[in-house]
C-alpha cells in the first residue's frame, strides 16, 4: 500500500533529523549541549501547536490536499536543511525545522486518514497496526541508513573529532538524500492517485 511506503519515508526523515541535527548544532556550529537542547526542542514545540489545526485542515481542504501540503512542505524542510545551516548558521537550521515540522503534522494527519477511510471496521486495527509499524521501521531506517549516509558525507566514523566543514558537508549530503526521498514519495503518492482514478 503507498501510503504506508509514504509514512515509512517520512518517519525516516524525521528521525534523521532528531540523529544528525545534535551532531551538527555540537560539531559544526559548536553550540553548548543546553542549547543544543533549547534549539532540538524547537521541532516538538511546533508539534503541539500544529497536531490540533492539522486535523481541523483535513477535515476542511480533505485529505488531497493536505497530504501534498505536508509533503511539499517536508520536501522544502529537507532541501533546506541541506543549504541554509551552512549558508546562514543557526538562524538557517531553525528556519529549515520551522518549515519542515508542520509538514510532518500535515501529512501525518491526512495519511491516517487516508489510509484508513476505506478499510472496513473490522479491519481498522489492523491497518492502524501497520501503520505503526511501517512509521517504527521508517524510524528505525532514518537512524541506520541516513545516519550512515551523514558518516559517509563527513568521510569519518569518528564524528566527536570531525572538523566542522566535515560535519556541515555530512549535514548537507544527508538532507539532500532526505530531500529526494521526500521527492520520491511525491511521486508515488502521485502515481497511485492516477491508478485509483483510472480503475
Amino acid at each position: 500500500m503507498p501510503n504506508l511506503l509514504v509514512n515509512l519515508a517520512v518517519a525516516a526523515v524525521m528521525m534523521t533529523t532528531l540523529v544528525v541535527g545534535p551532531f551538527y548544532l555540537g560539531g559544526g556550529l559548536g553550540l553548548k549541549e543546553t542549547l543544543i537542547g533549547l534549539v532540538m526542542s524547537v521541532g516538538p514545540v511546533i508539534s503541539i501547536f500544529s497536531g490540533v489545526p492539522s486535523g481541523r485542515l483535513v477535515d476542511t481542504w480533505g485529505t488531497s490536499r493536505v497530504l501534498a501540503s505536508g509533503l511539499l512542505l517536508l520536501t522544502a524542510g529537507a532541501f533546506l536543511l541541506a543549504l541554509l545551516p551552512e549558508a546562514i548558521g543557526l538562524g538557517g537550521y531553525v528556519l529549515a525545522i520551522v518549515v519542515l515540522t508542520p509538514g510532518y503534522q500535515f501529512f501525518q494527519a491526512a495519511n491516517n486518514v487516508a489510509t484508513l477511510s476505506g478499510v472496513p471496521s473490522d479491519r481498522r486495527g489492523t491497518v492502524s497496526g501497520l501503520l505503526g509499524l511501517s512509521r517504527n521501521i521508517g524510524l528505525v531506517a532514518g537512524a541506520a541508513v541516513m545516519g550512515a549516509v551523514f558518516a559517509l558525507g563527513t568521510g569519518t566514523e569518528d564524528l566527536a573529532h570531525a572538523a566542522p566543514s566535515a560535519i556541515a558537508a555530512g549535514m548537507r549530503l544527508t538532507f539532500l538524500a532526505a530531500g529526494g526521498l521526500m521527492i520520491a514519495a511525491i511521486v508515488l503518492v502521485g502515481l497511485a492517485r492516477r491508478t485509483a482514478a483510472a480503475a
